[in-house]
This record gives C-alpha cells, sequence and structure tokens, in this order.
C-alpha cells in the first residue's frame, strides 16, 4: 500500500504555473492561517489582515504564469507584509490629505474673524471722532438696534433730525472706511426696521 505524499510547494507552483485551481486550493489552505496572523500581527486590524490576505492570493492566482518562486511560505509572507505596508503609507497619506483639508476652512475662518474685528476697530476709530450727537445716533441704531423712530423718541429730536444724524455718520464711515459694500450694508441697516 502507498502512502499518500502532500504535493511540495514547487510541484504546487508547477501545476499552478500550468492554470490548476486545485494547485491554487491547496496553497490557499496551507499558508491562509499564518499569513492572516502575519497581516494582523502587523496591521492589528482584522478587516484589514483579511482584505490583505485575500489580496495576496488574487494576485497569486493573476499573476501565476509569470511567478517563479522558490520558496512560497517566504514570498506570501513577503507579499503579506508589502501589501500591509503599502496600506499603512495609503492610509497615512489619507490622513494627512484630511488635515490639509480641514485646514484651510479653519485657516479661512480664522482669516474672517480677524478681519470682521479689524473692521470693526476702524468703524469704532471713526464712529469716535462724529460729533457728539451723530454719534449718539449711530450707537443707538447700530449697537442697540433702535430704529429711526425710536432713537428721535429717546433723544427727544424729530425723526428727520436723527435720520439726519445718521446718514452723516454713514456717509463719514463711507468717505474713512472707502469700502463701497460696507456702505451699502450699514445703509441698509439704518433704513431698515
Amino acid at each position: 500500500m502507498t502512502r499518500y505524499e502532500p504535493p511540495t510547494d514547487a510541484d504546487l507552483i508547477m501545476s499552478l504555473r500550468e492554470g490548476n485551481s486545485s494547485a491554487f486550493t491547496e496553497i490557499y489552505h496551507r499558508y491562509w492561517k499564518r499569513l492572516l496572523a502575519i497581516a494582523y500581527l502587523h496591521s492589528r486590524d482584522k478587516i484589514i489582515a483579511e482584505e490583505i490576505v485575500q489580496e495576496v492570493f488574487i494576485s497569486l492566482w493573476n499573476r501565476r504564469n509569470e511567478l517563479y518562486i522558490d520558496n512560497v511560505n517566504a514570498y506570501l509572507a513577503t507579499a503579506v507584509k508589502l501589501s500591509v505596508f503599502k496600506q499603512q503609507v495609503r492610509q497615512k497619506r489619507r490622513d494627512e490629505i484630511r488635515e490639509q483639508v480641514a485646514v484651510p476652512d479653519t485657516a479661512s475662518f480664522d482669516e474672517e474673524q480677524i478681519y470682521t474685528r479689524f473692521l470693526q476697530q476702524q468703524i469704532n476709530g471713526v464712529v469716535e471722532v462724529l460729533p457728539e450727537k451723530c454719534r449718539l445716533v449711530f450707537k443707538l441704531s447700530r449697537e442697540e438696534g433702535l430704529t429711526i423712530p425710536e432713537v428721535a423718541h429717546r433723544m427727544g429730536i424729530a425723526e428727520k433730525t436723527a435720520e439726519a444724524h445718521l446718514t452723516k455718520a454713514l456717509k463719514v464711515l463711507k468717505l474713512r472706511l472707502n469700502r463701497p459694500y460696507i456702505w451699502a450694508q450699514l445703509l441698509l441697516k439704518a433704513f431698515l426696521p
């Protein structure tokens, strides 16, 4: 009675090169657990480890006609380690890109805040040099949000006078700041209830 001898790795590779799917299945069954352990050891992620092992075996099958492998064990272990390394490099690059994409949004927001503060300081500086009643009308209108009739009532002046003081303040701001879009915003706020 002859005893069954399993095929050697060299025999399996030769059969694999000829397209023998049984040889591929035998290689898979011999090495998948070990390769999974190696992939997990280096990646510390079971799903990634399984995907890497699967990719290595798919690559082995797809490249079966081109392969000349002396040591299947070493070849597959190296392929897994290399795949883990490539995966880690890709993940690191994704993380870097994600950080770079997130930074400009924050930087843009910071620039807008700085510009807004700077602009508010400029407006405050111009308002402080306005004549007293003009400055008071502007502050009541802008800082307290009062309407022209409310400003007039609080100051005990006519609505037309309050409106004239606010118009003067806005003209001075327009000339000093020399920014038409700010003028438009201030003007809209002045005459909206």
